[in-house]
């Protein structure tokens, strides 16, 4: 049913207070005094050719001018040597990296240490998360959740980082609902976190929706939306069934029907990506940080579309 055809749009109509459509938000006000932030996201290197194309990538991306790059920590710290490896090849060469560090599977002195690592080497900016188990451990750590690790950097090192925590419009896979994805985003607010990056998601409606909820909660922190280019749809598929971001069913069975097309896939895929980022941005979304996945092509063609 259309708006002319909803009862509301004959003359002395009355509509149910419960019928009642809300337009959706059109603008974040809250995120639009913060500063535009523009970043980068990688993941270490396992090979010499890894990390030999992950050399050529940063620097194509440098060009670009973006606030920072930040580095994957693997799962209960398994490429804890490759992040701070990569943050430092990207920080020499004049640019700000951010090392991710997660808690699960680590105990507080191991968390100390390797901060206390960080800030030797000049470390002023990280990214805090509670981290995946890695396979075949079924202990957690001492810290469970990622308000608990924002809580302990700030306990031990006090404000020398910059702390980046992640947040869900679309809800984090072990949610049980709305309401709580709030108040888990909001406890590590409270811990000490200065601003967020958001799982990507193509629904922009959803991060209007998350910020207004958080808005309402009394959460004034910078949440910048996470993005994810579309270059693979069998890996994007993969990536998105595993961290619960959705792909609009629209969507999803337009990238199927390109089958094997490569070229097609990310023809469309530059189209909705960069459409979903003036969206976000023309309504105050704070920046864009992307998910590169180490390549840099996707991502610098994006960028110069928006005209960034």
């Amino acid at each position: 049913m259309t708006d002319a055809e909803s009862p509301g749009s004959r003359p002395g109509a009355r509509i149910a207070p419960s019928f009642i459509v809300h337009q959706l938000p059109q603008a974040v006000e809250s995120q639009k005094p913060f500063p535009r932030t523009l970043s980068f996201e990688f993941f270490p290197p396992r090979t010499a050719e890894g990390k030999l194309k992950l050399g050529e990538t940063w620097k194509e991306l440098g060009r670009l001018g973006p606030r920072f790059f930040s580095v994957t920590y693997g799962a209960g710290g398994s490429t804890r040597e490759g992040t701070l490896e990569t943050v430092s090849e990207i920080r020499a060469a004049g640019f700000e990296a951010a090392p991710h560090l997660s808690c699960v599977a680590s105990t507080r002195a191991e968390l100390a240490a390797q901060l206390a690592l960080y800030r030797g080497h000049g470390i002023r900016h990280i990214v805090a998360l509670r981290g995946d188990l890695p396979s075949g451990l079924a202990a957690s750590g001492e810290l469970r959740h990622a308000n608990e690790l924002v809580a302990f950097i700030r306990e031990s090192t006090g404000d020398w980082f910059r702390i980046e925590v992640a947040c869900y419009p679309e809800y984090h896979p072990q949610t049980r609902n709305a309401a709580d994805e709030i108040v888990n985003f909001k406890r590590k607010v409270d811990a000490g976190a200065d601003s967020a990056i958001t799982q990507y998601f193509y629904n922009a409606d959803a991060y209007f929706r998350f910020v207004e909820a958080c808005e309402a909660a009394g959460i004034a922190i910078p949440i910048v939306p996470g993005i994810m280019p579309i270059g693979n749809f069998s890996q994007l598929a993969r990536f998105s069934d595993a961290c619960g971001a959705e792909i609009p069913r629209w969507l999803r069975f337009r990238l199927e029907s390109y089958r094997d097309d490569t070229a097609s896939i990310r023809a469309f895929g530059l189209d909705v990506v960069t459409r979903l980022c003036e969206r976000l941005l023309a309504a105050g979304a704070p920046g864009l940080h992307f998910y590169t996945l180490n390549q840099a092509g996707l991502t610098t063609a994006i960028w110069r579309r928006l005209g960034l």
